[in-house]
């Protein structure tokens, strides 16, 4: 990556990290992404669980088995920047639907 390149992304990466305090990036085979810091919790993870939970930070909370503040961190993170988290669960889906149908192909032939 450029070294112009480098400086951009960390500017930005910082600004968003000051806009939500507890939210890091970090590297992965997917790509970078935002994470709530100290959890392993990507922000899409919590996201995808508290649309499923209707909504509710708690439900989402008790499920993930976190506190609610590692919740609102996520969501708050999504209020401002929903079509990349939205992006990364489509991403996502699209992956694990992948792999689902590869495993059914596989299942056919040695059935």
């Amino acid at each position: 990556m450029a070294e112009t390149s480098l400086v951009e992304r960390y500017l930005e990466e910082g600004l968003r990290q000051d806009e939500h305090p507890g939210i890091v990036f970090v590297d992965g085979a997917a790509g970078r992404r935002p994470r709530v810091a100290g959890t392993g919790l990507d922000v899409w993870e919590i996201v995808e669980t508290f649309l499923a939970e209707d909504r509710s930070i708690e439900m989402t909370a008790t499920y993930l088995a976190t506190p609610t503040s590692v919740v609102r961190v996520a969501v708050g993170y999504y209020a401002d920047h929903r079509a990349e988290i939205d992006a990364w669960s489509e991403r996502n889906q699209r992956l694990a639907d992948r792999a689902e149908a590869s495993a059914q192909r596989l299942q056919t032939l040695i059935e």
